[in-house]
């Protein structure tokens, strides 16, 4: 007589067949959960983002200075960015009656003391900054990081607000003991003079760019 092998045979088969069915359909399910959560939270996530946004533009730009839909008024660094500025960041636009207001940057420090420092860069059609914010970054804590007002121990004149009022060449944003006019912390000098120079590169070449900035369709991308 012929036995079956134990794992051999049509209920062998079967089970297998089952257990791949069964499998198929858990990842369908999945799937189909996954999509639904993702677009059932996307209005939220979205709203949350475009409301952090706000908070930092509002951070570096009077709310009342301009009347356009700010977030939605903005250009895209091409392939070939200018110093203190990365591929791909957004150069919003306030307007106020259609003029030119100001310009909000999203600026680049590639050589912190830790690595990268993103920021926000706020321009008066008059060239002059309004105001600077770090939106990210890796510095030393309790050293370095006194860039960010928010861990900056003298919150009544925290050392990010120097930048407001400027309008010089970008050659002077260095601290004084570099020959520039950038106040400092003692032990942290890297840490400002990367910010320093970022500003004052991305501020200058938006400075020299005129009204093309503003007159660039929006949601366009730079050259």
């Amino acid at each position: 007589m012929n036995a079956e092998l134990p794992g051999k045979g049509p209920n062998a088969a079967r089970t297998a067949l089952r257990t791949a069915a069964i499998m198929l359909l858990f990842t369908l399910v999945f799937t189909a959960v996954m999509a639904y959560t993702y677009h059932a939270t996307r209005p939220a996530i979205e709203a949350s983002r475009e409301q952090e946004q706000m908070r930092l533009v509002d951070e570096v730009l009077p709310p009342g200075s301009y009347d356009n839909a700010l977030l939605e008024d903005y250009v895209v660094v091409g392939s070939r960015p200018p110093p203190g500025v990365d591929k791909g960041a957004r150069i919003w636009r306030a307007r106020r009656a259609g003029e030119p207001v100001a310009l909000v940057i999203e600026a680049l420090a590639p050589d912190g003391y830790a690595g990268r420092i993103a920021l926000l860069v706020a321009l008066g059609a008059d060239g002059r900054v309004s105001g600077v914010r770090v939106t990210a970054h890796r510095e030393t804590p309790g050293l370095g990081d006194y860039i960010d007002p928010r861990k900056d121990r003298d919150k009544h004149s925290p050392w990010i607000a120097q930048f407001a009022g400027r309008s010089d060449e970008p050659a002077s944003w260095l601290p004084t003991k570099d020959g520039g006019t950038l106040a400092y912390r003692s032990g942290a000098t890297i840490s400002a003079r990367a910010v320093g120079q970022a500003v004052g590169r991305a501020a200058g070449w938006a400075r020299a760019q005129g009204r093309q900035l503003y007159d660039a369709p929006a949601g366009s991308r730079l050259p």
